[in-house]
């Protein structure tokens, strides 16, 4: 049975999948801007992709984001911090020290619902931040991105019971399609941890063109987030958020 995750007035693993939308501002006006747009959007919760930061070195310039992102997003949206590493597709070039100290400073800021931590970090640092992120109240999202290829299904399997059975409250996993086959080992591996081996909601995705399906099969498939860009895309394949919204809930509609 699948354990739901609540967050703020969101309950992630139930209904229609959850829109998430990434700011990759670099400065602290752009990110007010960009937080204050996704107000008037139908997203549900914003992430902070903090490794597009040009201040993300300095730990009073982060703090300094986190609360202008509380401030314009208000008390309903929820807040995702992320920094995603050079190694998982992002921007950050940074030291496993640094990585492990800024997600520590943005958990104990009480200015963010969920972080993102990922998988490739190491068991130690990793059993480190959810530890915290736990004491804090804050929700984990453990993550895995491939940006060259889609694994096989058992290792896709594998690396989903994996974050699982590091405490992550909710793995992430996503994958670069090289053809639509590659879209149906993703979409079948999604349904067998649902099935078979999960016990808490999951988020998945084939990215770019080809994987532009799995951003809308969440609900029929077992992905309980997907991301929509307003503007710029922190990954190839996002959707528009008015059009990823009208669509899934349109596939809501018809699904109950």
């Amino acid at each position: 049975m699948i354990t739901s995750v609540k967050v703020r007035n969101l309950v992630l693993g139930q209904g229609r999948p959850k829109i998430c939308v990434p700011i990759v501002a670099k400065k602290i006006d752009e990110i007010r801007q960009a937080a204050e747009e996704i107000r008037t959007l139908p997203a549900d919760l914003a992430e902070w992709r903090a490794d597009w930061f040009e201040g993300l070195g300095e730990p009073d310039a982060v703090n300094q984001g986190l609360q202008v992102l509380r401030e314009a997003l208000g008390q309903e949206l929820a807040l995702l911090f992320s920094i995603r590493t050079k190694k998982e597709g992002g921007q950050a070039d940074i030291s496993m020290s640094d990585y492990v100290g800024l997600n520590q400073k943005a958990i104990q800021s009480g200015l963010i619902d969920l972080v993102d931590i990922e998988l490739s970090s190491g068991k130690e640092e990793a059993a480190l931040l959810v530890e915290d992120a736990h004491r804090f109240g804050i929700k984990v999202i453990m993550s895995s991105h491939n940006f060259y290829r889609t694994p096989e299904i058992e290792e896709m399997l594998a690396s989903l019971k994996k974050m699982q059975e590091w405490n992550a409250d909710i793995p992430k996993l996503a994958v670069m399609p090289k053809s639509r086959r590659d879209v149906l080992k993703l979409l079948t591996a999604t349904l067998e941890m649902r099935e078979q081996y999960g016990d808490r909601p999951i988020i998945t995705m084939a990215m770019a063109p080809e994987g532009v399906i799995t951003r809308l099969a969440g609900e029929a498939f077992g992905s309980c987030m997907t991301f929509g860009s307003a503007g710029q895309a922190s990954a190839p394949g996002q959707m528009e958020i008015s059009e990823l919204h009208y669509i899934l809930e349109a596939i809501h509609k018809n699904m109950e």
